[in-house]
C-alpha cells in the first residue's frame, strides 16, 4: 500500500471530516480513504465520453413523433 499526505487542508474542512468520521465510528484516515476509493471507482466525465466514442453511434430507428403520427394517420 502507498501513503498519501494532504497538506494545507482548511481548518473548517478538517473539522467537518473529523466530525463525520467520528460520527461513523471510524478514524479520520479510514473515513478519508473511503472517500478517495469511492472517487477513484467512478469514471470522470472525460472517461465516460471516451467510452461512448469507442462504442460508436447507435441507430435508434424512427423517432417517436414519426411513429405516433403514422398511427394517428392510420386511425
Amino acid at each position: 500500500m502507498s501513503n498519501l499526505q494532504v497538506r494545507d487542508v482548511p481548518e473548517d474542512v478538517h473539522r467537518v471530516l473529523k466530525a463525520r468520521a467520528a460520527a461513523s465510528g471510524r478514524s479520520l484516515s479510514e473515513y478519508v480513504l473511503e472517500i478517495i476509493q469511492r472517487e477513484a471507482e467512478r469514471p470522470t466525465l472525460d472517461e465516460l465520453l471516451d467510452r461512448v466514442r469507442v462504442r460508436g453511434s447507435v441507430d435508434l430507428g424512427d423517432a417517436a413523433q414519426k411513429i405516433l403520427r403514422a398511427e394517428r394517420d392510420a386511425a
